[in-house]
């Protein structure tokens, strides 16, 4: 479960107020009753660059998922269970009111459009930051109230005036050994799939993707090594619309010889419109805007599909998961040296006070004296007690937690290497933990081996596997807001699809579970106030055998980190589950083993023995 660092100070509430005003009167200047500011970007992003972060920058909200409303007497902010306590606190003394949704791709906020606005009132929002799927329900919910939509106009930029510049980082390869298929085969596979669907042309905006399809990497996005772009595939060349100088003379001819070339980011749009009338164009509706779609060409015929890359980058070849394994076992080891410093300090009593803060410089630096690590792959998530039952908290130097007492500290955090992502959950005791915190880790852990143990036909979707996981921690009453687990790219972006394990998704065709795909197990209980757990590992899908029924799959266990046993209720506990516990602790000793010494080596002994 992970969060991305702000890049932009938080607002006072008179400077939020001011903020609001000051898109108000915009608002009434455009004739405007009601603005929608969403958090996206022109390629949907989940994080985003300071430029987009505009609901973050008028209310103060800096969760990733959240969509803004403002008319003339009501402001409020759509979130989601995991973000509740997050947004009450941060949104705490402005007048912008919570608005509690189920989940992430909840559309409540468009339904309280149609019912709080009057017929002949105008809604505006910018159509380049809207996704496509979207904007459809958005239009067709509005226009059954005879509401109208404005897309053409971006009120937050004309208040906005110290809004942020365009990154310029560099771009740099993805190369062998660990881009285990070239670029100019992963533009045959594109190609091919094209074809399949009948398009002459694709045209792609999610900036994973274009990454994974280039093999190129960036840092355009806190955390995620991808890079600002648009891409138009056909079927002998490729056009990569980004900023000319990210990209040095000798990469720009590596890409010519694969026949990609480069155009200015601002002249996607325009390349749309050119495109001739008899042609076919693949695009994807969940992953492009209806600004982009709104410039295609009347007479070109549009072919709506799931990207072949969103499928293809999902899919980790044999080569991609060794890599995988082989970079567990780097985390794995700072996380052992990491851990061992962790305790020791705690046994300490005349160390300086110890801070959730920390935590966040201990666990980085333990990942950057690895081989391979590029930078975290998220803001470290470390809340002790009450912070950790916030799903998604974030401590800061201005307000953060003393780790001193009684209590459990839980840490998320992972890791971008060039041969890998990682994504963990730990949670550790401090001082004496009480039977009902031992009782309610017990139960996330009966989680965790649920699902980790299940077998599954190939194809299965996803979403139907999240009650594997609730079902121990259902028995007892108890439930968790957030999805189970989320796919991870491969040295990309920590969240991706098309798979995801939650409840509050579809379980459509697009989300089959397949061989190659890495997904994180994370379930959880939160006691708001109290404390709060969760233990997440990664996994792949691997193929087990075939029977009359099919294929099938299981999950590999990737994550290589001891599970605190000290915090275990036993009593609660079946013998194959005991059983796994101490498996999966001898395969995490024996990998780690050969990568640490001395007080980390120590660690890892004692916290693997079998209990």
């Amino acid at each position: 479960m992970t969060s991305p660092d702000s890049t932009l100070p938080m607002p006072t509430t008179t400077a939020r107020d001011e903020r609001l005003a000051q898109l108000r009167a915009a608002m009434r200047s455009a004739h405007v009753d009601a603005c929608i500011i969403p958090s996206s970007d022109p390629h949907l992003s989940e994080y985003l660059p300071g430029r987009w972060q505009g609901r973050e920058w008028l209310t103060g909200f800096t969760g990733s998922v959240g969509t803004f409303i403002a008319t003339g007497d009501f402001a409020g902010c759509w979130t989601d269970a995991r973000y509740w306590t997050q947004a009450e606190t941060e949104l705490a003394g402005s007048s912008v009111q919570l608005m509690k949704i189920p989940s992430g791709a909840s559309l409540l906020h468009i339904d309280w459009l149609a019912a709080n606005l009057a017929l002949g009132q105008t809604v505006a929002v910018d159509a380049r930051v809207l996704g496509l799927s979207t904007a459809r329900l958005l239009a067709d919910a509005l226009k059954a109230r005879g509401i109208i939509l404005r897309t053409d106009i971006d009120l937050l930029d004309s208040v906005w005036r110290e809004r942020p510049a365009l990154p310029l980082v560099p771009l740099f390869e993805h190369a062998a050994p660990y881009a285990s298929t070239s670029r100019a085969g992963k533009l045959a596979a594109t190609r091919a799939a094209m074809a399949t669907l009948g398009a002459e042309r694709h045209f792609i905006s999610t900036l994973d993707d274009i990454a994974w399809l280039f093999n190129l990497r960036g840092a355009d996005v806190n955390y995620n090594p991808v890079f600002l772009a648009h891409a138009l595939v056909t079927p002998d060349s490729a056009t990569l619309f980004v900023a000319e100088a990210k990209v040095d003379a000798a990469l720009r001819a590596r890409l010519l010889l694969d026949g990609v070339t480069l155009a200015p980011y601002e002249d996607a749009a325009g390349a749309l419109a050119a495109l001739p009338a008899d042609t076919s164009l693949l695009i994807d509706p969940r992953r492009v805007t209806a600004g982009m779609r709104d410039t295609i060409a009347p007479r070109v015929r549009v072919i709506e599909a799931v990207n072949p890359t969103t499928f293809a980058k999902s899919r980790k070849t044999a080569a991609d998961a060794a890599h995988v394994r082989a970079t567990m076992e780097q985390d794995g080891a700072a996380l052992c040296e990491f851990f061992a410093w962790l305790e020791a300090e705690l046994a300490n009593p005349a160390r300086a006070p110890l801070t959730e803060v920390a935590i966040d410089r201990q666990i980085t630096a333990a990942r950057a004296r690895r081989p391979d690590f590029v930078s975290p792959s998220f803001g470290t998530i470390a809340g002790f007690n009450a912070n950790g039952a916030v799903i998604h908290y974030r401590a800061s130097e201005a307000a953060h937690a003393v780790i001193e007492g009684d209590g459990l500290l839980l840490i998320d955090s992972g890791g971008q290497y060039l041969g890998g992502t990682t994504d963990i959950t730990r949670v550790v005791p401090v001082g004496v933990t009480s039977e009902a915190q031992r009782s309610d880790f017990t139960l996330v852990l009966k989680g965790v081996i649920a699902l980790s143990s299940a077998r599954f036909p190939r194809g299965t979707r996803s979403p139907m596997l999240d009650a594997l996981a609730r079902a121990p921690i259902w028995a007892a009453g108890i439930d968790y807001g957030h999805g189970t687990g989320h796919g991870v790219g491969f040295f990309l972006n920590v969240h991706e699809g098309p798979q995801s394990i939650s409840a509050s998704a579809m379980p459509e065709p697009h989300t089959a579970m397949e061989e190659g795909m890495i997904t994180s197990v994370e379930p959880g209980i939160y006691r708001p106030g109290r404390w709060g757990i969760r233990i997440e590992n990664l996994v792949l899908n691997v193929a087990l055998d075939a029977t009359e029924f099919g294929d099938w799959l299981r999950f590999e266990t990737l994550t290589l980190c001891p599970i605190d046993t000290r915090c275990l209720h036993l009593p609660l506990l079946r013998a194959d589950e005991i059983a796994w516990i101490n498996d999966y602790h001898a395969t995490v000793r024996a990998r780690l083993a050969p990568h640490v010494g001395g007080a980390a080596a120590a660690w890892l002994d004692q916290r693997t023995q079998e209990i």
